[in-house]
């Protein structure tokens, strides 16, 4: 999650900031008793607040360790540990299951893999809290698309207008790498996958199941590029060890309180507060990383922020019934 990968927005069309994040494990939305009564909300939406701050500082903190095992490295320990941990968590069911059920968990597989590979290449380049600007603009660019209303434009352009501030700044595009900035609008562009396979595998399995499964070809798909890019120093204890802290924050942190935060709030509340995700990026980055961003960035980062909370809370247009 890439999300970050944490993402889990049950209907990828309202939601801007889908879950990896988003969230991931929770495709199923808020359908649990204290979402359509209130109950727990505050310190649900803390479980959210603290779920997009746990994702971004493991992102932050997986950055430190390019030096030693490079980005492709530290993506395929990422995942590999995730596959385990979620695995030995969830203890999904293997029988039973149909080639379609199979199929979608094959597709967000590749989807999750792909985004952290895209998006790990970015921070590599990038500032954090202007790689998850960039690729929150493809969960973006899906709502205002499955919107169909004139609004929908006005949020469009003001995502717009922030991109162009985060480029025409004295390290906007140019000084923050164009490969990065190319890698990070990939990662949002997978993130869409990702949020439509995870919809159709939250539908097909309980729980976390298909995502606990989907991880597996994930960590297949990342190993071979993190072993021919970072070979034995893979294997340093020290590396072993912080890219399992990384898996941590990155996924179990995250994925438990998604599914805890998940069952007291709406889907659209929790979208809401995935928008902030950059925010959250941003302050990892400058905490851990020692990244400051100037006050023209700021101000895009928060055109973008604005902007995907608007298009989560515009509802969609209502379809013309067939006669």
């Amino acid at each position: 999650m890439s999300f970050g990968d944490s993402s889990a927005a049950p209907d990828p069309v309202p939601a801007a900031a889908p879950a990896p994040a988003p969230a991931e494990p929770a495709a199923a939305g808020a359908r649990g008793p204290y979402a359509q009564q209130g109950h727990g909300r505050p310190g649900a939406v803390a479980m959210v607040i603290g779920s997009a701050m746990s994702l971004q500082f493991g992102s932050a903190v997986a950055a430190t360790l390019f030096p030693r095992a490079g980005a492709l490295g530290v993506v395929a320990l990422r995942l590999v540990f995730s596959a385990l941990l979620m695995l030995a968590v969830c203890r999904p069911r293997l029988r039973g299951h149909s080639r379609t059920d199979w199929a979608a968990v094959a597709g967000l597989g590749v989807a999750l893999g792909t985004m952290n590979t895209l998006f790990y290449q970015a921070i590599d380049r990038i500032p954090l809290g202007a790689a998850v600007t960039l690729e929150l603009l493809g969960p973006l660019v899906l709502s205002v698309v499955g919107s169909r209303r004139l609004l929908s434009l006005l949020w469009a352009g003001l995502a717009l207008a922030g991109v162009y501030l985060l480029g025409g700044t004295g390290s906007g595009f140019g000084g923050m790498n164009l490969a990065g900035a190319a890698f990070a609008l990939a990662a949002g562009a997978m993130w869409v996958a990702y949020i439509l396979f995870n919809s159709r595998t939250g539908a097909r399995f309980p729980k976390a199941d298909g995502l606990a499964l989907a991880m597996v070809p994930a960590a297949l798909l990342s190993a071979p590029l993190g072993v021919a890019s970072s070979g034995r120093a893979l294997l340093d204890p020290v590396t072993l060890g912080l890219g399992a802290a990384v898996a941590v924050l990155s996924s179990g942190v995250p994925y438990t309180l998604e599914l805890f935060a998940l069952r007291r709030l709406p889907a659209a509340t929790f979208a809401l507060l995935m928008s902030l995700m950059p925010v959250a990026a941003a302050s990892a980055g400058f905490l851990v990383l020692g990244q400051r961003l100037q006050t023209p960035e700021l101000v895009a980062i928060a055109l973008v922020v604005v902007a995907s909370m608007g298009a989560v809370r515009t509802p969609p247009a209502p379809r013309p019934r067939a006669p």
